[in-house]
């Protein structure tokens, strides 16, 4: 295990790291950073085309990718008192949103999490993470530092220290447009 100055110190150099969130562990970088998104979608052998979840410790960092303006003021409102919280949701992508992250949708899901862990690593890096859970895609996302895949752990550059806060469920996923829950 490794403490939040070398997990922040892999994530500016173009690292992928583990790190616990609400309910499960999650993979993570600078979702910026092409390279490093795309070695993260190797190691957990899912298609870029699925999109990937960015969280971060509070909206400014998300500001970048999303797009609000294309909410109405209540879909807005209800994103913003749900956070923050174990709640993703889907907005409509900024032009500047990444399609590695993106994947094939003009929205992008995010997150402004609770977990203090978490919102250092945002606060320390000065941004939104890529989260997406910490197995290998069609495996159960691990709720424990102890159930971490091995074939994980190698292809990561740092685990964080660290747990979840507990959740049975990773976040729930609802598109802020519809107000369909997606998980």
């Amino acid at each position: 295990m490794t403490d939040i100055t070398a997990a922040l110190a892999s994530l500016r150099n173009s690292g992928v790291i583990a790190y616990p969130t609400e309910g499960v562990w999650g993979l993570g970088c600078d979702p910026r950073d092409e390279a490093a998104v795309l070695r993260l979608l190797a190691l957990k052998q899912r298609d870029v085309a699925k999109g990937l979840i960015l969280i971060a410790s509070d909206e400014v960092q998300l500001a970048p990718f999303i797009d609000t303006a294309s909410l109405a003021a209540a879909q807005l409102a209800e994103v913003r008192a749900s956070w923050p919280g174990p709640n993703t949701w889907i907005v409509p992508a900024s032009n500047d949103a990444p399609r590695w992250i993106t994947g094939a949708h003009d929205g992008i899901a995010v997150r402004v999490t609770a977990h203090p862990l978490v919102r250092g690593l945002c606060d320390g890096f000065g941004g939104a993470l890529v989260s997406t859970s910490a197995n290998i895609a069609s495996e159960p996302s691990p709720r424990t530092r102890e159930e971490l895949d091995p074939r994980i752990v190698a292809g990561v550059d740092a685990v964080s220290g660290g747990e979840t806060l507990g959740r049975a469920q990773p976040s729930a996923i609802r598109d802020a447009r519809s107000g369909a829950t997606l998980r």
